[in-house]
Order: structure tokens, then sequence, then C-alpha cells
């Protein structure tokens, strides 16, 4: 059992309920909303990582009289115990399935486990069937790619439809999502739309109208963030403004690419790649920058947003926000109030709109106090935490 910090819950103290929940993989526990999860819904939270056959506690121990045994193989042969379980899943796949629903379903009842949170849809897939079996609710949280991927939707597709009518509960971080999840068969009436919102005390202080005509970005360099984009839009404002900078918070696979494409522009002198950073750091960005800008758009593969956590961050903290309408950004800025919105690709617009921003620090300074009015109504994490906390418990409607 975790230690907690209930603040965000106001004086609601834990309660007895045991609430399993599952996550692929242990380091995916420093993500935020997974964290406020783990630490912060008001129920004795037990977390376990890992999927299928290769399941294990918070301390690593695996699950089970079958968790015991492959882990007693795995030692006996000198391999790690994932490997174990995938040659296990190989040599007798449909076996193994039925150990997977069997090992689960005896373990969550052996724990007195009252409900299950399973982080990602596609965890959610080899939960439902024990669940069902340990008379045990599910609720199952989708995140972004998860819903969007047309090979993980291909892959999951007949066990999501599966899942779906077995589940007590389906939460989508957007309105979007929703309907995508909708589509490929949830019942609308089940699906709780919850963005995973902020602290208000944490991120806050932005003074938008005495910054310089500074942008600050954050995000892995991937595919459907479109850096590259970002960086394009951001040319038309270097032209204009000699003093205007862009600070890129982030690391992936197309750092170098973003590299080469400022160094093309010849915006070394205003562009900074500063790499991964701490929440501490991101903080302090936002606060001394006139604007926040993500240019999110659908990766090839259809990988899209779930709700970029660092727009509601920018917003929070009293930020316009430059982005697309893509997925959840369109709940979370209003185009023309609390930031702009433009076409995916369209960076031109993107570019616009930034200029007039650097420009105008009073209209920037507007737009940022709606924007922080309307997320500390809107997307405030003690919110997301209650209305997950109240489906959990289904004492209320989810939708």
């Amino acid at each position: 059992m975790h230690g907690r910090d209930n603040s965000c819950l106001g004086s609601e103290s834990r309660e007895q309920m045991r609430l399993a929940i599952f996550i692929p993989k242990k380091n995916l526990v420093s993500e935020t909303f997974i964290r406020a999860h783990v630490d912060q819904l008001p129920f004795e939270t037990v977390p376990y990582y890992g999927s299928n056959l290769v399941i294990v506690t918070g301390q690593g121990r695996p699950i089970g009289r079958i968790g015991a045994w492959l882990c007693a193989v795995a030692n006996l042969f000198g391999v790690g115990y994932d490997h174990a379980g995938r040659v296990v899943r190989l040599l007798v796949p449909r076996w193994s399935d039925y150990f997977v629903e069997r090992n689960l379903a005896t373990h969550l009842k052996d724990a007195g486990i009252d409900r299950v949170l399973a982080e990602y849809g596609t965890t959610g897939t080899f939960l439902f069937r024990a669940c069902e079996k340990a008379g045990v609710p599910l609720f199952v949280h989708f995140h972004g790619y998860d819903a969007s991927v047309r090979s993980v939707l291909k892959a999951h597709r007949g066990a999501y439809q599966e899942m779906f009518k077995k589940a007590a509960g389906i939460i989508a971080v957007s309105v979007s999502m929703k309907n995508a999840l909708v589509h490929l068969g949830a019942d609308p009436g089940r699906v709780l739309v919850s963005p995973c919102g902020v602290d208000p005390r944490v991120f806050c202080g932005g003074t938008p109208e005495y910054s310089p005509p500074h942008f600050i970005a954050v995000g892995r360099l991937v595919e459907k963030k479109a850096p590259h984009l970002t960086i394009r839009a951001f040319g038309e404002v270097s032209r204009e403004i000699d003093d205007a900078t862009l600070t890129i918070v982030g690391d992936g696979p197309l750092m170098r690419s973003c590299r080469q494409l400022i160094r093309a522009m010849r915006l070394q002198h205003s562009i900074r790649l500063v790499g991964s950073r701490s929440s501490i750091e991101v903080r302090k960005f936002m606060r001394n920058s006139r604007a926040f800008v993500q240019h999110s758009v659908v990766a090839n593969n259809g990988d899209s947003e779930g709700t970029p956590v660092s727009v509601v961050e920018a917003q929070m903290t009293g930020l316009p926000v430059v982005a697309t309408q893509h997925a959840g950004i369109a709940d979370v800025v209003v185009s023309g109030e609390t930031g702009y919105l433009v076409t995916e690709g369209d960076f031109a617009s993107m570019g616009t709109y930034m200029l007039e921003l650097a420009r105008n620090p009073k209209l920037a300074a507007t737009m940022g106090r709606a924007a922080r009015l309307r997320a500390e109504k809107n997307f405030t994490l003690e919110k997301h935490l209650t209305s997950l906390a109240a489906t959990i418990r289904m004492d209320a409607p989810v939708t």
C-alpha cells in the first residue's frame, strides 16, 4: 500500500474499498495521471504492473501460484520472469489465456479486491474475463493511442467489443475519444468523459502581459506532436519580432530532424531545444512565457492525443494556447477566448496567431485570465478524481 496525499480531495478520508490498479509498465507510474490515481484516489489502492502472465505486485513479486511457478521456471533456466511468460504464451497461447484468467480471478478474490481499474484499454482486454469470474467490477481508462492507433484497434477490436459489454465503466479523456469508443461498440451511457486535470495550486502564476514574446512548447518529439510544424509557425513570428523566442521542452525520435530544420531556417538564435526537463522547470518556463504552442496532428498510423496534459497545465497557469483542432485540445481551448485553434497542418495560421499575441501582450493577458478561470472550473485534478471515484464506487452514473 502506498502513502498518499489526499489534499486534492479535501477532507475526504481514505475508504475501506480495495482498488487494484493495473499498469502496463512500472515506469508509467511516473506519468502524472497514473501517479494521481495510485496516490490520491480515496481508496486503498493496490498497484500491479505488467500484462497477461507477467504481472507483479508493487514489490516486484509475481501474483498467484502460476506466477510463482513461472518465477521458478525463470530462475531454473536463468531467464527473466517476463521472458518465461512470453515463451509460455508462444508455446501454448490458448492454455496461457486460460491460466491468466484463472490466476487473476483467484488472486483478486484472495487479495480481497473490490474494484479493478485498468490503465489503458489494452490492459483491460486481459482483465475483463478474470474480473467477471471473480465477481469484481472492472473500469477501463483509455488515454490516447489505445483508442486511435489503427494497428492496436485492429488487433484488439474483438476483445474491445466484448470488454465493453463486461466492464462496469469506461473512462475517456475527451469527447472525441468517447465518440471513437462508441463507434467501436461502447455503450455511450457507460462512458465517462473525464480529462486528467491538474492542481491549480501548482500550475499558476503566469503573467503573459509582463513576459517578453517567449513561446513554450512541451511534449515528446514524436509525429503526433508535429514539432516541425510548430517550428515552421514560429518562423513567421521570428521574421517580424526580433526578440521572439521559442523553447521546446521534450525529447524523442524527431530531435535530430528538428535541429536540422532549425539550422535550415537559420533560427538557432531564437529556438532552444532543451530536452526533457523536470516539472518544476516546466512550470518556470510557463510562468515566463507569453503563450503555449502545440501543433498536434493525427499520425500516419492513426495515433492521436487524448487530452494533452501540458495544454491543461498551460491554461491553468494562465497562458493563452495556440494549437490545433485535434482530439481533446478542442475541449480545453476555446478559440478566440482562451487561445486560438487552427486546422491540423495549417502552420501559417498558427504563426499568424502567435504573431498577434507577440505584438499584443494585453490580449495575451485577457486570454490568459479567461483560460485560468475556465481551467479552474473544468480541468482540476480534484474534479477528475472526484468523478472517477464516484464512478468506481458505482454510486453515480458514469455520464
